[in-house]
């Protein structure tokens, strides 16, 4: 078995990219898809956490912008992720992965409420957990799901799923001549004022020092080399990691 740099990841990713090119709904090509590079990288002896988007289903901010109350607005979207969580626990289960879906909001009839202890039991038993329902409460995004629940599991990294493959200085697909970074400490992202997370989340990784490496979710055998700690994307660490 393969020597692994990061042993317990959490898997950041966006509603959309379930979704593929139709951006609504599924895709049941890119879900079969993930679920055998998640299947890989669990069979290498990582343990895997998810948290996904909704806004294949809905996006709470939007809907907020058209006039709805902010708050229930958001608690639409969670449900949205929830939605998601049991898509792809029905994929990786068909790619004989064990998989609990655990949500911050009770529905006791679909799914376990997250409880840490029961999501680190599942960890040692080598089960997938997915995080849905983001943290349960309206104003927070699914990136600060991620890096909370990444800080509650001791994850070694957060594999945040884009695509783009990794950091740009500017936006490329704007600008031809754009820089894209492999390794970027969290001091420099923030002087620089690259829009890697929300500020939320990426003071949360910062504080815990929990390193984010951004790549191409479309990328074959990306997951494997990303645990394997070879480079791809770009990584966001401190400074003490980035030498």
């Amino acid at each position: 078995m393969p020597d692994l740099k990061y042993k317990r990841v959490l898997l950041k990713l966006s509603g959309e990219a379930l979704a593929g090119p139709k951006r609504i709904g599924f895709d049941f090509e890119i879900l079969n898809r993930l679920a055998t590079e998640i299947s890989d990288i669990a069979k290498m002896g990582a343990s895997v956490g998810l948290v996904i988007g909704g806004g294949n289903i809905v996006r709470g901010a939007q809907l907020s912008k058209m006039g709805m109350e902010r708050a229930g607005a958001d608690y639409m979207g969670m449900l949205g992720t929830v939605i998601n969580a049991l898509a792809l626990q029905d994929v990786l289960e068909k790619a004989e992965l064990e998989t609990r879906v655990m949500t911050a909001i009770a529905m006791e009839s679909i799914a376990e409420p997250f409880i840490r202890r029961r999501a680190m039991r599942h960890f040692e038993k080598g089960r997938v957990v997915i995080f849905a329902a983001g943290t349960g409460n309206p104003y927070f995004s699914t990136d600060t799901t991620a890096a909370l629940r990444a800080s509650e599991i001791n994850a070694d990294v957060i594999l945040k799923a884009t695509k783009v493959d990794g950091v740009y200085d500017r936006d490329p697909n704007k600008h031809p001549d754009a820089r894209r970074y492999d390794r970027i400490t969290f001091t420099e992202a923030l002087t620089k004022r690259l829009q890697i997370m929300d500020s939320t989340a990426f003071s949360l990784c910062m504080d815990n020092k929990i390193p984010i490496v951004v790549f191409d979710m479309y990328k074959p055998g990306i997951l494997r080399d990303a645990v394997l700690g070879r480079n791809v994307g770009t990584l966001v660490c401190d400074e003490a990691s980035a030498k």
